[in-house]
């Protein structure tokens, strides 16, 4: 399926889209909130500022995809993969991203108030200035996160328990796909 097929079965109110293959895809700003991209390949894709709010990525592949200023409110981000993908200024308010692999991913002045971050990857994530206020981030992974001026209130966490210390395996446990590594330091 090419662009323009999904954005008119998109427009005749078709929102299942499960494992569609999309990667590099250009929609930025588009409407596609709601759509079910359970299993889906969006790697590398631009979805800078689109609506994706209320939208099934459970178990898709975004990584490296472009979702900054996105709204991905509501959204169903369960073991998802977003490594390296840009969600500078994202809205991820009460976004259940249970196991997501946010390794390397940006997320800086992102807004993820009350979201759910139980068991996600986050080695090496830019959250500086994110919003994290109520996030639940029980068996989360901040090894390398920068979290300067990150709102960390009624997360039960603290600035100063959480290990800041350089991850030096860059291989995915969830993700075949990608091998790297992220630098994080001085």
């Amino acid at each position: 399926m090419n662009t323009q097929e999904l954005l008119n079965l998109y427009a005749t109110r078709k929102l299942n889209f499960q494992e569609a293959k999309f990667p590099g895809v250009s929609l930025p700003g588009v409407d596609l909130s709601r759509a079910d991209f359970n299993r889906s390949d969006f790697s590398r894709a631009d979805l800078k500022g689109a609506d994706l709010s209320g939208t099934c990525f459970h178990q898709a592949n975004l990584t490296n995809a472009d979702l900054s200023g996105a709204d991905l409110t509501g959204a169903n981000l369960t073991e998802i993969n977003l490594i390296g993908s840009d969600l500078t200024g994202a809205n991820l308010a009460g976004v259940d991203l249970t196991g997501a692999d946010l390794r390397c991913a940006n997320l800086h002045q992102a807004n993820l108030d009350g979201a759910n971050l139980t068991d996600a990857e986050l080695s090496g994530a830019d959250l500086s200035g994110a919003n994290l206020s109520g996030a639940c981030l029980e068996g989360a992974s901040l090894t390398g996160a920068d979290l300067v001026g990150a709102d960390l209130s009624e997360t039960g966490l603290n600035l100063d328990t959480i290990t800041q210390e350089t991850t030096s395996s860059g291989v995915s446990h969830k993700w075949v796909t990608w091998n790297g590594s992220c630098t994080t330091g001085n």
